[in-house]
Order: C-alpha cells, then structure tokens, then sequence
C-alpha cells in the first residue's frame, strides 16, 4: 500500500509550570506503545497516592534509574522523559551499536541499548498488550499468550537492513537525523541499521521508476513510493498471507490498499483465470504501477480512489478473500463493515500498528467475525516498530 506520511508533532498549549529538565530517581515498569517504558513518580508530599506517569525512553523494565523530564507541565496527565543515567542495570541492557543512540540524539532507533532477543519480547509484550486492552481478547488465549515476534531474513544482528533512508539536513548543510519529537537535527555520518548499498530518497525524483523483485516477480513504482524497507520483508508477509488464506482456483479476492499491487499479483496467479482480484488504492501514481504489474493477468482490475469510497460505489461485491493492509491508522469501523459485507471466507489483516489491529479486529469480532491466527515479525530492528499478520473467518465457517 501507499502509506501516509508520518503526523507532524503538534504544538501543545501549557498547562502551568513547566517540568523539563527536572531529574528523578524511579523504578521502571512494563514497556508501553511507542518505543518508551511506564515510570510512576510518587505524587506531592500533601498528595504521595497522586502518581504521575512518565513515558521514559532508553530504559528497561526493572531498572533503576534517573530520570530527566523532555516534555510536561503541572497540568499535564503524564510526562515524557529519557533514562540518563542508569543505576542498576536489566541484563537484557547492551551498549548501543550507533554512537547517535541515546538520550537527546537521533530519534530514528528507540530500542539499540537492547539485546536483540529481548527486543523481540518487547514487542510481542506490546502487542499482547493491544490485543487484550483494545481488542478484548483474553490473555489466556493462545493467540495471546503464545505469540512471539520472529526474526526474518536480511539483516545482520538487527543491523544493515533498510534498503531506503531519508535524511534530515542541518542548517550548515550537513546530512542528519531528527531528535526524537523534534525538528533538530542530529549530523549522521552513517546510519547503521541502512544496509551499504541503501538508496537516499531525500531528494529522490518522484517520476523515476525503480523496481523490486519478490519471488523472481519484478514490480515497478515510484523511487519516492512505499516499499516495504527490509529486505526480507515483502516475501516473508506474501508467504505469510498466502499461506494463511490458502487462494483456490476460481476465488474471487480483494486486496485493499493494494499499492503497487504486490499481494494481487500473487492472489491472481493463485486464483488463475477463472477467479478475479479486484486492487483498491487512493494514490494515483501507485495505481499507475499497479496497472503495470498486474499486466496480462486477465483475473485483476484496478480501482484508484480511498477504498471507502470505491467499496461504496461498487455496492460491497462478494469476495471469498481479502488482503486488509491499511495504513498506520487502520482501515476504522466503515471499512470493516464493507468487508464484512462481502462475505469473505477469510480475511488477511497486514498491520503496521498494534494498536489500530486490535481496535479493527474487536470491530470484526462484532461481526461474527473470529480471529483465528496472529503473527508478528520483526520488519524494523532496533525500533519499536513490528508487523503483524493476523486471519480472520466467519464463525462456524471452515477457513479452508
């Protein structure tokens, strides 16, 4: 899919005295969304049971450590801080690979002082989290309690692995990164986890086209346009979704969101020539890809516009298949309710966001729809990002 740039920061209005640059001494708690830790800070003196949250970044749950506010005010209901200094270290702590890591550098990687398997379990924490808060699942539900984030090929300890980089320029006109939340920019001589022979989209001409191969299939798009940036990305979640819905010859399928129509393509080899693959993307330029990818598959069509939008003019078709990979902020209730309308056998939810699977898979649920697999992969080394696949079918139905 063509995802969405990132939201800017906004600018919040004071809520009395500030706090930044005030320093304490905490425990940290569990791992939260968003690449930071939970620290509970005791409440005033007259108020000790008036705990204050500060979301902490560049610490580890269990450790002890100080402290210092970036962001907050009196009246704020929680605070953001860094970990800058560390008095009793997790043993899952490691000293960071990139020297632009750490508390006021380089906002790009949250999770580089951490051992690579227990960042794994970081995230799998995280998304077991979203599950129960969000989606109403149990946390003893297999699917719960028995996911883990895997590891995919490509990278070398987490390292080397982003095949496209964008980089910030300083006012001096040197090549940088971003402070977490902020507009400075960090100098960069090199980013580690960008692998040797990654492209720098900075200045990237929209009109050039590039192409990627997944499987021996080449598929052309934008040298701006999304691709997935780890190596071993696209064919661990094409494998992942056509394993999971199990295409049979003369299916009809929908892939929204589709992008440059990486999921159609192999949903219409799979389907063959009795079956049909409608793709369904609201950006132009991908769609123009699409065409050009999807070419000679007599089974696929493309429809360019938001996927609302055309589900509602082609008055929700019957599908037996859907590949669901929205953007960060989830496909929300309408869409759901589209695809629930079509029928579908089985549906392949690719989530880039933890937290907008599990609100979208509770909407489903609603549905008589059941979620009968989730998995998690580590597409983003030394970040806090992860990906997930989960399928989901009709109650009572047999999803193969």
């Amino acid at each position: 899919m063509a995802r969405r740039p990132a939201r800017q920061t906004r600018e919040r209005q004071a809520r009395g005295r500030s706090r930044v640059g005030e320093r304490f001494t905490a425990v940290v708690g569990p791992v939260a969304h968003g690449g930071h830790f939970v620290v509970r800070l005791p409440g005033p003196p007259e108020n000790p049971g008036e705990s204050r949250v500060v979301f902490t970044r560049h610490a580890l749950p269990g450790e002890e450590v100080v402290v210092e506010i970036t962001e907050g005010t009196e009246g704020d209901r929680f605070w953001r801080g860094d970990a800058v200094q560390v008095l009793t270290a997790s043993p899952d702590r490691v000293t960071p690979p990139c020297p632009y890591a750490g508390p006021g550098l380089c906002g790009g990687c949250d999770f580089q002082h951490v051992a690579l398997p227990a960042q794994r379990e970081l995230k799998a924490s995280v998304v077991r989290e979203q599950l129960v808060r969000l989606g109403g699942f149990s946390a003893d539900d297999p699917l719960v309690s028995g996911l883990t984030v895997a590891p995919v090929p490509g990278d070398v300890d987490g390292l080397g692995w982003r095949t496209r980089v964008e980089f910030a320029t300083t006012s001096d006109g040197r090549r940088g990164m971003r402070r977490h939340r902020s507009h400075d920019v960090i100098p960069v001589d090199r980013c580690l986890i960008a692998a040797d022979d990654a492209r720098d989209v900075t200045a990237a001409d929209p009109s050039e086209t590039v192409v990627e191969t997944v499987d021996e299939r080449s598929f052309a798009l934008s040298a701006t346009g999304f691709w997935q940036v780890h190596p071993g990305a696209a064919p661990t979640l094409v494998g992942t979704v056509m394993e999971m819905l199990a295409p049979r010859p003369g299916e009809s399928a929908m892939d929204l969101y589709a992008g440059v129509g990486l999921f159609a393509r192999f949903l219409a080899e799979a389907v063959g020539p009795t079956g049909s693959v409608l793709a369904v993307e609201a950006d132009r330029q991908a769609c123009e890809y699409a065409e050009e990818n999807l070419a000679g598959l007599t089974a696929t069509r493309v429809e360019c516009g938001p996927v609302e939008r055309v589900l509602g003019v082609l008055d929700s078709p019957p599908a037996d298949l859907v590949v669901l990979d929205p953007p960060r902020e989830g496909a929300r209730r309408k869409v759901v309710e589209q695809i629930v309308s079509s029928a579908p056998r089985a549906v392949a939810y690719v989530a880039c966001d933890p937290a907008a699977l599990a609100r979208d898979l509770k909407i489903f649920a609603e549905h008589g729809y059941r979620t009968t697999a989730v998995r998690a992969f580590d597409l983003f080394p030394m970040t806090s990002h992860v990906e997930c696949v989960a399928l989901l079918g009709k109650t009572g139905a047999d999803l193969r």
